[in-house]
């Protein structure tokens, strides 16, 4: 990390309506946000120590949540009313520990938010021997 840098704070995505967007990330978070401020319209949740903040001003973008099963965070994303893009697939097998855990498969699935954000949902598992 260069120096000075002490890790990542915050991400930020793009939310057409706060309510919508603080039911969807509740369902799929599986956790109450951590602040919401009207005005100006900043809503924020708590994700493995990172901020994730939803507001209208951001540009749409794309987040990858590490998850402990990627089928389940599927499903949870579809009942809160995400649009697929991608079901569980391998992307990765991690010889090494530059980009992951040496040993281990990483499983992605893709979902729309719904102000259009993409959500990659990954899953670490160790490779079958």
């Amino acid at each position: 990390m260069p120096r000075g840098v002490t890790g990542l704070l915050q991400v930020a995505l793009r939310a057409d309506d706060l309510n919508v967007a603080e039911a969807f990330y509740r369902r799929l978070l599986g956790s109450e946000p951590a602040g919401r401020f009207e005005p100006p319209g900043l809503l924020f949740f708590v994700v493995g120590g990172v901020r994730l903040l939803l507001e209208k001003g951001a540009p749409v973008g794309a987040v990858y949540l590490r998850v402990e099963d990627a089928g389940a965070a599927l499903e949870r994303a579809r009942e809160a009313g995400a649009e697929v893009v991608g079901e569980p697939h391998l992307i990765f097998r991690h010889a090494d520990d530059s980009l992951g855990p040496a040993g281990h498969d990483e499983l992605h699935a893709f979902v729309r938010d719904p102000s259009g954000n993409l959500v990659g949902l990954v899953a670490l598992l160790p490779t079958p021997a």
